[in-house]
């Protein structure tokens, strides 16, 4: 009898979706499925939804489900918990916990962009390297960190906040309950912020004036930019100096040999690009210029795929 295929269910769940994979040791993406993160109130129909499409799909291929990986904003390794201040589920939830009761497999938990690291670092452009970062930039930003080969946790595995430190105090509101973060500035909700601020500000005709603050977002943004749009390109550059300068700090304490940048904003063009590694190259203590190089992520969704990594690594 032909032995069971074992996979991995992979769960990335961000500020806006949940993207749930079937994903096998060897990193093929057998199953991949979307949902809206705002359609579950609770955090108990929110796993019966998952448990329902992996189950669902698993029985489709014939395989079995060995174990589950999250990938959730603070998703804490240590204590299986996460508190995001970003998704509808307020205060701690104990998320190992609530899935493994459900699916009855082992699970692991970690913070997303942790997630999207260890996809680049076992799957990825980063195979191989010993000291690299991963910035995610979605909904919110987020950072994950490698040096001489593992992946920083921290004292509470919580390390790498990098969108939660403070770029311009007394700043933009952000839900950590802070002024002036990082991710309020540089993720995709912060650049729409810019370019809202910019079309009360400033007086060129754009296309982006056409369109509401809820429909707005960076891709429109970068579309535009990419047509000659003042408005949207004032906005990526902005967005790029911020982060650009924000590398140029993280450079210095950690010295990595590459920075890798996923998620949606993350693929925007020519303009946001060049600002970021201008920025950085300008911020850059004189013994590291030219030495680190900013890339984009070999992986269209590192975060789902590095949470099943986090399956075949625990086992």
């Amino acid at each position: 009898m032909q032995e069971q295929q074992q996979v991995a269910v992979g769960i990335d769940i961000g500020g806006t979706n949940i993207m749930i994979g079937l994903i096998t040791a060897t990193g093929e993406r057998l199953v991949e499925e979307g949902i809206r993160t705002w359609d579950f109130p609770r955090v108990e129909d929110l796993i019966e939804r998952v448990h329902a499409i992996a189950t669902g799909r698993a029985a489709d291929l014939g395989a079995a489900i060995a174990g589950v990986g999250i990938g959730v904003p603070t998703g804490n390794s240590d204590d299986g918990t996460f508190h995001a201040s970003n998704l509808p589920w307020k205060g701690v939830v104990p998320v190992v916990a609530l899935f493994r009761a459900r699916f009855g497999v082992p699970v692991f938990v970690v913070n997303d962009a942790k997630a999207a690291l260890l996809g680049e670092m076992t799957y990825g452009a980063a195979r191989g390297m010993r000291h690299f970062v991963v910035v995610t930039l979605g909904t919110g930003l987020g950072c994950g960190i490698v040096l001489n080969g593992e992946l920083v946790y921290g004292h509470d595995g919580l390390a790498g906040e990098l969108g939660h430190t403070i770029v311009v105090p007394g700043g933009r509101a952000c839900g950590c309950g802070r002024r002036g973060c990082l991710e309020t500035y540089v993720s995709a909700t912060g650049i729409k912020r810019t370019a809202f601020e910019l079309m009360a500000t400033e007086v060129e005709d754009s296309p982006l004036r056409e369109i509401p603050f809820s429909s707005l977002g960076s891709k429109a943004i970068d579309e535009a930019a990419g047509q000659g749009d003042p408005i949207a390109m004032k906005t990526l550059r902005a967005a790029g100096e911020m982060l650009g300068l924000a590398l140029a700090n993280l450079v210095a304490v950690v010295r990595p040999e590459a920075i890798f940048l996923q998620g949606g904003a993350a693929r925007a063009g020519a303009c946001f690009h060049e600002a970021i590694r201008r920025s950085m190259e300008e911020n850059l203590l004189f013994l590291y210029k030219g030495k680190v190089a900013v890339l984009p992520s070999a992986l269209p969704d590192g975060a789902t795929i590095g949470a099943s990594a986090l399956v075949w690594r625990g086992l």
